[in-house]
């Protein structure tokens, strides 16, 4: 069984006692590639993190496609990847590709309105959006915006922070008012490659399902 099978097994269970394996949802990810992160880039692990995320969006998503960006102090909207095309695709699409910004500071607000736009604007469904965010940490103030303003448009965003920086920001957002509804879910793993599957799908998908039902209840999808 290739890797990829194995990965949506594990999904699939996951899915399964969520009780989530009827929901359809467009997936995203969205990849911190600030300087902290040239070490992950460069000895596979985004590539691995890709795929696991691809895993998911294989499961929620009619298409089976991840759409995916990149930033730093600048993004890019990359070419959605598919269980025929992941292999290869973090060193192909990213680190040899020239057109792309990497390893400068980090700068989130502008790569969030470039997800908000594409889900609520430029590719409307009656099926919402899961955000995967992955970040290394100095996560900026100002993402308090955005994520305020996606607040009643149906679009989830689950923050995941890989290694040992600060993530003070990412851990208030509970605290966050303001909002419409609760659309931004944080967890925290110090080393990625050494959670198991299963339980990084579980800690994905801890909030989604409440989420789902608090969405539906306020006519936020659908």
């Amino acid at each position: 069984m290739s890797s990829i099978s194995l990965l949506k097994k594990s999904a699939g269970l996951v899915l399964e006692k969520k009780k989530l394996t009827n929901v359809t949802a467009r997936v995203g990810l969205v990849l911190d590639i600030s300087g902290s992160m040239r070490k992950l880039y460069k000895n596979g692990t985004v590539q691995r993190v890709v795929e696991r995320i691809l895993a998911v969006a294989s499961q929620f998503d009619d298409d089976g496609a991840l759409d995916i960006w990149v930033y730093d102090n600048e993004f890019s909207r990359l070419k959605p990847v598919t269980e025929h095309d992941f292999e290869g695709y973090v060193d192909q699409y990213i680190i040899n590709n020239d057109l792309i910004h990497k390893f400068g500071r980090n700068d989130e607000p502008p790569v969030m309105a470039d997800v908000i736009q594409k889900y609520t604007t430029e590719d409307r469904s009656k099926d919402p959006a899961f955000i995967v965010f992955i970040n290394d940490g100095g996560c900026k103030r100002t993402i308090k915006k955005p994520v305020a303003a996606s607040s009643d448009k149906p679009l989830f965003w689950q923050f995941v922070g890989i290694g040992d920086s600060n993530f003070e920001v990412l851990e208030k957002l509970d605290e966050m008012d303001g909002r419409y509804i609760d659309n931004a879910n944080f967890f925290h793993i110090k080393n990625i490659e050494t959670i198991s599957d299963n339980e990084l799908y579980d800690l994905l998908l801890n909030e989604f399902p409440d989420w789902l039902k608090e969405a539906k209840e306020k006519n936020v999808i659908l």
